[in-house]
């Protein structure tokens, strides 16, 4: 499908293979608080999770998709999630692994993909995020993409021993 390829990356579907790249970021605690994870998760449990991961958005409400470059290496995963047919909304997660990926523009390009797909093949009225107040990164990502912060969630996270702030941030399909 075009509109799930981009000049550097695109998005794929879920395949059996990536068991051990899902397995590794699900259980990268530095990165339980943006996912809100707080147990690991066994790679029987991700195996059963890719067996089912070929069902429709709209019967199982998210949509999980691969970063990959075009060399075949998987660099990230973006999901929608709370997808809402009736509103016409969905909320978005991106994630780029670690390993020199970052800062790259691959969030960049994988973002405003999903943003097309999203609007033009999904119908969507609206995406929406929530970041925490200190990931700069994410803050900046979703702002040049045009997302809006629209409200501010106090004390809203608790990580390591204090509440966290997080804002709630909006993109209008117009």
């Amino acid at each position: 499908m075009i509109t799930l390829k981009g000049e550097n990356i695109y998005l794929r579907a879920l395949e059996p293979e990536d068991l051990e790249f899902i397995h590794t970021i699900e259980n990268d605690e530095s990165i339980w608080e943006i996912s809100n994870t707080q147990t690991p998760y066994s790679r029987f449990l991700i195996k059963q999770y890719l067996e089912h991961a070929h069902k429709d958005i709209f019967e199982v409400k998210q949509l999980r998709l691969v970063i990959s470059s075009y060399d075949d290496v998987a660099i990230g995963m973006i999901d929608l999630f709370d997808f809402d047919f009736k509103n016409r909304r969905a909320g978005v997660g991106i994630l780029i692994k670690e390993t020199g990926n970052r800062l790259k523009g691959f969030g960049q390009e994988a973002l405003k993909l999903l943003i097309d797909y999203s609007f033009r093949h999904l119908d969507l009225h609206q995406l929406y995020c929530n970041i925490s107040e200190d990931n700069d990164a994410s803050l900046k990502l979703f702002t040049n993409q045009g997302f809006k912060n629209i409200g501010l969630k106090k004390d809203w996270n608790y990580v390591n021993g204090s509440y966290k702030n997080e804002y709630l941030y909006q993109l209008i399909n117009n």
